[in-house]
């Protein structure tokens, strides 16, 4: 297994970050077929595969915020008003997602592309990690 950690800054407002690139880049490298598994080590933040841009990043932090209003209905209440929603959305955006890759390259679909979705706003500082995952070549063990 292959492994990397990403550093990224998603800002002090809620955000959809797209990390395609960095995903290509790391499954790129030696041309292998796999799996990529993309992981976001925080309690705050998922992982989405879906079309960036033409207005689906606002749709979908809008039907966030209908589905977990930044109120104080929370009972995780530390932080920022609302900051308990922050810690129900991995339940709905994983905070992990895994891609087939075929000869270095990933299987996405023409309009997908994988982001970081946080609506945590007390943190700005994310990390990701991106695994490479390859079988054991035919006929061994």
């Amino acid at each position: 297994m292959r492994t990397k950690r990403i550093d990224l800054r998603t800002g002090t407002s809620e955000s959809i970050t797209d990390i395609t690139s960095a995903c290509r880049e790391f499954a790129a490298n030696g041309g292998e077929s796999g799996l990529l598994h993309v992981f976001v080590p925080h309690a705050t933040a998922g992982i989405a595969i879906m079309e960036l841009g033409a207005g689906s990043d606002d749709d979908l932090l809008a039907s966030l915020r209908d589905l977990l209003p930044a109120d104080d209905r929370w009972r995780h209440r530390h932080g920022t008003p609302g900051h308990g929603r922050s810690h129900v959305m991995p339940a709905m955006i994983p905070p992990y997602a895994t891609v087939p890759v075929v000869d270095g390259r990933v299987e996405l679909g023409t309009w997908q592309s994988v982001a970081v979705v946080d609506l945590n706003v007390d943190n700005a500082e994310r990390h990701v990690r991106l695994s490479f995952l390859t079988s054991p070549a035919e006929g061994t063990g």
